[in-house]
């Protein structure tokens, strides 16, 4: 406690740190003190000048944010001075604002409504014409009254500080000073939407919400974000049975105080027409709305149907796909239904097509550190991932591990300028150029390290040479005390995928770095400990034989399929998905919150969905959290939620073998006590197939990546994120100039892609960040469906 300095606010005396502000001691303690500008994860402006105080032998009073502490410093925060500067702050403050608190969303819950109740005058002494300010326009999520903004500059901060794009600014002097672009354009930040939560005033509200409610008609509820696998702590806000809106809910140790755009604003999509809504049943090839008895009972029907013509007895008769962005409960009965029913033909890898190395595979993807911990890094590689639009919380952990403590960050990519770390070694390539990079890391480090590479590394490696950015990216993983390396998203895609896992394990071994796997949704990491997988039941132990994985799935025949939260053609990617999966099962049972071209054509029974909102379930994210959310709303229509479904199956289907579970909680805790032993472990010694490096092809490859706004249902039926300019400018096809050039694409506005007998049409950008000799496709888009996969040998005709 010697390192403690003793500070007096208001005749009590506490304990402080040595140039803590005083505003954060006073909030440490209780005491209120109005401000304005002042905001606990941006830096200090004091320019509201809100939190004026008294503070003993100054000459006039201080701004609690920008005033450090001094041992026996004596302050007042409600004394005669400190509340007539206060009070005079307020009255300059109110001299331009509107008075349209009756129709401001912000209304009822404005940080100027409160203050100006405890330090407004009931009356002006200004007779002046107040200032009006032009709105700006900067796109389909934020909405702005600038007459209303008060200029205390936290949305300007946020953009510098913690999204990284400084898009916001103020310009003009004086009573002339606006916050705005700097040039007329939206707001691209994958985290704009924060903005709204920051502003003490209703300048920055939620344009998809404006104008249905009044913060105090709501009902707040706590759940988790369903989309990346973070797995971000909300509120959602409900009035009656509708979801008004969403915003961040307070946890230091995964998203602090943010939420992505994607996870803010993709409750859009719960009300889209493509809601199913009634369980349906094709008869005579055409679709009659039934109700749920009959629908479970042809269901039932034909399960059984199946089970008992399995002419082998291993329940290769019928399988199943699904969504991992299912609860962990949905997960957990569909495994323990189909197994039951004695198949092992499930799985939720849906978008992986490389299954060789699936035996030695970590129980379950986790990122090998906590969360928090990755702004403490002094160095870390991340191989073939994006997280700024993949795990936004992630990028922003990472920055702040730049900005607070110099990490040098490096990357694996296969499109550049994704990024936006001041210290970043990044290196592009497609699928087979970015195996080299990794092979070349290896041989790297082993040279620094005097490191014996095993026989087999050895001969993956072969004549390997590392050029001058490899041995610098190797030199800061070495040198850093704190390092990590982190296999991204696109990884899981990739052909190469046991290869890349290998030679990650290497590089962290020999680095002493942790090594963490990022998955591909919000419940990847509970689908594998639930099981839902071909070669492992749940906890991870080991199935008693192996079944067939997605790949083997789509392309074998059933006489019965389960999808379960797919749109196949846009959540499996492959050339005539559609066609293989029709022509291979008799009967398609399709359990979804949301209509597709898909199912509407090949199905044979619908079964409604609750939605994300309307459940209650578990997501475990990738630190390994199990966090459980209750729903918000009660279903529409006839739709149930789908561990009631799956129970309803499993009673009927299997009668002894206990599917009499009164809430999703008892599924949770079944599996939980399953799981208690499982201890996590990405080190495990995977042995690739691959003898040697793949050899890097001449022709133009594709290289594919999910849209941040098109990667699941819910973010491709949000209205507002896909009229986003980031949506908008990654739904094109992306080549570098020198490459358009090449193939004469340089003033083209579309281009037909053709792979493999399929086509598909796209806009034209032009990218620096595309390495020579490829060219970058969105996936999860309708445009893209009918091509395969996310990597592969492409052509390019010009249209336009």
């Amino acid at each position: 406690m010697s390192d403690l300095i003793t500070v007096t606010i208001n005749g009590q005396q506490f304990q402080a740190k040595p140039g803590a502000m005083l505003i954060d001691v006073a909030d440490d303690n209780n005491i209120n003190i109005p401000r304005f500008c002042y905001h606990k994860k941006l830096t200090v402006a004091a320019n509201c000048r809100m939190c004026l105080v008294e503070i003993e032998k100054a000459p006039k009073p201080m701004p609690a944010c920008a005033t450090p502490c001094n041992d026996g410093m004596v302050v007042k925060t409600s004394s005669s001075s400190a509340i007539a500067a206060q009070k005079s702050t307020m009255e300059f403050l109110l001299i331009n604002h509107p008075l349209d608190c009756p129709i401001c969303d912000q209304g009822g819950e404005c940080e100027l409504q409160d203050v100006a109740m405890g330090y407004g005058e009931g009356v002006s002494q200004y007779t002046e014409q107040k200032r009006v300010v032009r709105d700006k326009d900067i796109g389909p999520l934020i909405s702005m009254e600038m007459t209303r903004c008060i200029h205390c500059t936290r949305c300007v901060r946020f953009g510098d500080e913690i999204a990284g794009l400084p898009e916001l600014g103020l310009t003009g002097r004086g009573e002339n000073v606006e916050i705005g672009t700097y040039i007329e354009k939206a707001v691209t930040s994958e985290m704009s939407g924060n903005v709204i939560d920051i502003c003490p005033v209703g300048a920055l509200t939620a344009k998809p919400s404006r104008y249905t409610s009044r913060p105090w008609e709501l009902s707040q509820h706590a759940s988790i974000a369903p989309h990346d696998c973070v797995g971000s702590n909300i509120y959602v806000h409900t009035r009656n049975n509708d979801v008004i809106r969403v915003v961040p809910r307070d946890n230091e140790s995964i998203n602090e105080c943010w939420i992505s755009d994607r996870d803010r604003f993709s409750y859009t999509a719960i009300n889209h027409e493509d809601r199913i809504r009634l369980p349906r049943l094709r008869k005579d090839g055409e679709w009659q709305t039934v109700d749920w008895e009959t629908a479970i009972n042809v269901v039932v029907e034909k399960f059984s149907a199946a089970a008992n013509k399995d002419a082998k007895k291993d329940g290769s008769s019928v399988a199943a796909l699904i969504s991992p962005q299912s609860t962990l409960e949905e997960l957990y009965l569909t495994q323990k239904l189909f197994r039951g029913l004695g198949s092992n033909n499930l799985d939720h890898r849906v978008r992986q097509s490389d299954f060789s190395a699936q035996d030695t595979a970590p129980v379950m993807p986790w990122l090998g550190r906590s969360i928090e911990s990755l702004e403490s890094l002094d160095a870390c590689l991340v191989i073939a991932g994006n997280l700024r639009h993949e795990q936004p919380i992630l990028a922003h952990r990472l920055r702040k591990a730049v900005v607070q403590n110099s990490a040098e960050i490096s990357t694996l990519v296969h499109v550049g300028g994704l990024y936006n770390f001041d210290q970043l070694q990044e290196i592009t390539g497609n699928a087979e150029q970015l195996v080299s990079d990794l092979a070349a890391i290896v041989v790297a480090l082993a040279s620094k390290t005097k490191t014996k590479l095993s026989a087999a590394l050895t001969k993956i490696l072969g004549k390997t040479k590392a050029s001058k950015e490899h041995n610098a990216i190797a030199k800061s993983l070495i040198n850093g005390e704190q390092s990590a390396v982190i296999v991204g998203q696109q990884a899981i895609s990739s052909p190469y995928l046991s290869l890349i896992q290998q030679l990650a394990e290497a590089v962290s071994s020999m680095s002493s770095s942790t090594l963490g796997y990022l998955s591909d949704s919000s419940n990847s990491a509970g689908a594998s400990l639930a099981g839902v997988l071909p070669h492992r039941v749940e906890a991870g132990q080991a199935a008693e034989k192996e079944g067939q994985n997605t790949t083997q799935i789509l392309t074998e025949p059933h006489q019965m399929l389960l999808l379960m939260g797919l749109d196949p053609a846009l959540d499996i990617s492959g050339t005539d998905i559609s066609e293989q999966i029709r022509s291979n099962n008799d009967f398609i049972v399709a359990i979804n919150s949301f209509s597709n071209q898909f199912i509407e054509q090949n199905a044979d029974v619908i079964l409604p969905m609750a939605a994300f909102t309307e459940t209650s379930g578990t997501f475990v994210n990738i630190e390994g959290f199990w966090q459980s959310f209750k729903g918000c709303v009660r279903p529409q229509e006839e739709a149930r939620p789908g561990w009631k479904i799956l129970a309803s199956l499993g009673q009927v289907l299997l009668p002894g073998d206990d599917f009499e579970y009164l809430d999703s909680s008892d599924v949770r805790d079944e599996l939980k006590e399953k799981c208690r032993d499982i201890e996590l472990n990405n080190l495990v010694s995977i042995s690739s197939g691959l003898t040697k490096l793949p050899s890097r092809p001449r022709s133009l490859q594709m290289i594919g990546s999910s849209v941040m706004f098109s990667s699941d249902q819910l973010s491709r039926r949000s209205e507002p994120l896909q009229l986003t300019e980031n949506n908008l400018s990654n739904s094109c096809l992306m080549i570098n100039v020198e490459q358009a050039e090449k193939l004469g694409l340089s003033n083209c506005q579309q281009v037909q892609v053709k792979q493999n007998g399929a086509n598909a049409v796209l806009p034209v950008l032009l990218n620096e960040g595309v390495p020579t000799g490829c060219a970058w496709l969105p996936q999860g888009i309708e445009a893209v469906k009918d091509l395969s996969g996310s990597f592969g040998t492409i052509k390019l005709e010009k249209l336009s």
